[in-house]
């Protein structure tokens, strides 16, 4: 069983942003952060979902029942609707979705911010890592 944890976090909304995932079964216990450019707290958690799903295909890690955790209420619901209004959002929701049947099972849940504690932290410094460019292209 695989578990995958996801957040992200952005400085100003729309701003520099980042993500963070935690990948962990038996064998793997994986922390990851990348830096963002400008965008929205929604998009940026949208990215996180989609890096997420992305790593543990890469890492052949998708071939056992997966659950993946968000705190985001937005893409965890756009998700399980298989729908959204919000034209910005549809490219994400597309890629995700073709993500998706790339596992053998996989549930996707919300989870409270107070138990994504994990990826929240490396959110930050993926964030971290977003301000420490702009400042070095500054």
């Amino acid at each position: 069983m695989l578990k995958i944890y996801v957040d992200a976090s952005t400085k100003g909304n729309p701003g520099p942003s980042g993500i963070g995932i935690q990948l962990i079964d038996g064998n793997h216990y994986l922390q990851l952060n990348y830096p963002l450019s400008d965008m929205s707290n929604h998009q940026a958690e949208f990215v996180a979902m989609e890096a997420g799903l992305t790593e543990a295909i890469e890492r052949g890690l998708n071939d056992q029942t997966t659950f993946v955790y968000s705190d985001s209420k937005v893409v965890c619901e756009t998700i399980d609707k298989n729908f959204t209004q919000n034209e910005t959002f549809k490219p994400y929701l597309k890629r995700i979705q073709q993500l998706i049947p790339k596992f053998d099972l996989i549930i996707i849940q919300w989870i409270p911010e107070r138990q994504n504690k994990g990826a929240d932290n490396l959110a930050r410094q993926g964030l971290q890592k977003a301000l420490h460019k702009i400042e070095k292209e500054a």
